[in-house]
Order: structure tokens, then sequence, then C-alpha cells
């Protein structure tokens, strides 16, 4: 652990890049290949906790989704993080590595209720934490719900794998001349609506003063670099 700049952090993956290519549900090789990103990290030394979308499932994050309420709405999405967690787990422990499934709804026969002394002793164990149902409230994104865990849980930075290289001023799929950030502050992100995480979550990591990296959890090795400290997609901190 002492070649780490960050020895302990909270990983937060968007349901949609479980998809793959598809426009919906799960993809095998994304998973696998995302989940031997974590096994090597935890291989030296990283303690690694996640939190996952569940938008390839099911999106509860508009109050029209569905023609629902909204708190009916969010619900259905918190279960469709659990589906993910558990495919995630499976993945993970397919290759050696020890998990837990935490959910913030209790669901005891599938998963541990999250509690967080019981999270820290799991993380101490060398376990991964799959933290399972967002907040558990409805209005709340799971955006939130990482910044939250990553605070609980003691994380140095939150981590924010996506399926592109870092933060940029625009869409670069639609905009060849979009700019990539390398670094931004909280203020920044906020101010020019970059839409890095939602604003909730946002202002919870300036006010813990937690560093928040965007990066390309899909590309091999990046998911170490980050953890080595190596200018890998853009690093939001600072700024307050």
């Amino acid at each position: 652990m002492a070649n780490l700049r960050f020895s302990q952090v909270l990983l937060k993956i968007s349901g949609e890049a479980l998809a793959g290519g598809k426009p919906f549900g799960i993809d095998n090789q994304t998973i696998t290949d995302f989940s031997r990103e974590i096994v090597e990290a935890c291989a030296e030394g990283a303690r690694i906790s996640l939190v996952i979308g569940g938008g390839n499932i099911f999106r509860g994050v508009s109050e029209q989704a569905a023609g629902m309420d909204r708190a009916s709405a969010d619900y259905m999405g918190m279960l469709a993080t659990v589906l993910n967690a558990l495919a995630v787990q499976e993945a993970l422990e397919s290759q050696g590595l020890s998990t837990r499934v935490m959910s913030a709804i209790s669901m005891q026969e599938v998963c541990e209720p999250y509690i967080r002394r019981r999270a820290l002793r799991h993380l101490e164990k060398g376990r991964v934490v799959i933290c399972a149902a967002g907040t558990g409230n409805p209005y709340f994104t799971t955006d939130t719900a990482a910044a939250l865990r990553a605070m609980e849980l003691r994380a140095q930075a939150i981590l924010k794998g996506t399926k592109v290289d870092g933060v940029y001023d625009k869409d670069p799929v639609k905009h060849p001349d979009a700019v990539k950030f390398s670094s931004l502050t909280y203020m920044e992100v906020l101010e020019k609506r970059l839409g890095v995480m939602d604003t909730t979550a946002i202002s919870l990591a300036m006010d813990n003063k937690l560093p928040i990296v965007v990066f390309n959890m899909f590309t091999p090795g990046n998911l170490r670099r980050v953890l080595a400290g190596e200018p890998v997609g853009t690093t939001v901190q600072g700024g307050e």
C-alpha cells in the first residue's frame, strides 16, 4: 500500500456502463473485464467499496419515468441496483475476490443490511463492499449515495468509472472539438454544470474535501494508475 496515493476508495459505476454496447441489460464480458481491474487493484493492497447505478435495468430518475410517481420509480431503481450488485459480486468472486453486498433496503435472503461499522470491518478484512439500493430513500440519486458512503467508509477519494477518459466541456462523442479538463474545482463543476455528479453529491464532496476522479474504467490498468496517483482522467477538488 506504500505505493498507492489512494489506498481506500469508493468506486462509482453507472448501470449503463455494465450494459457494454447493449441498449439495456448486463453484458457479461464488460462486467468480467471491469471486475478484473478491481481484483488487480485489491491485490496491490487497495480497499475498495462500490456503488453501482441501475439505469441499465430501470431508470428511476425522472418524475415521468414510466408515467409513475417519482417515489415509486425511485424504489424500482433501487431494486435494479441490487440486481447489478449481485451480478458484479458473482463476477468478482469467480475471480477469487471475497465480497459483500450490503443493501440500504432490507432483503436479508440475498444480501446484508448496510451497517457502517460492519462495512468497515469487511474492508479491513480485504473484502470488496458493494453498496446497493442507493441511500434507501427516494429523491436521492446513486451519485449522492456514492458521496455519502464514501464519507461513511473513510474513502480517500471517489473514483467515478465511466466510458470516457475524463470530463469535457461538451460531449466528446458529438463534438470532436470538445476540450478535456485535467483538473477542476468543485465550484467550476457546479457553475459550468458539467454533470460530473449531481449537485448534492458535489456539495457533499466539497464540504468534506473529498477528491473525485473521473476516468475510463474500461481501459486496462487505469484503476491501478489512478490509485497510484498518476495523471489519469479528471480530478475534481479544491476551490471551495
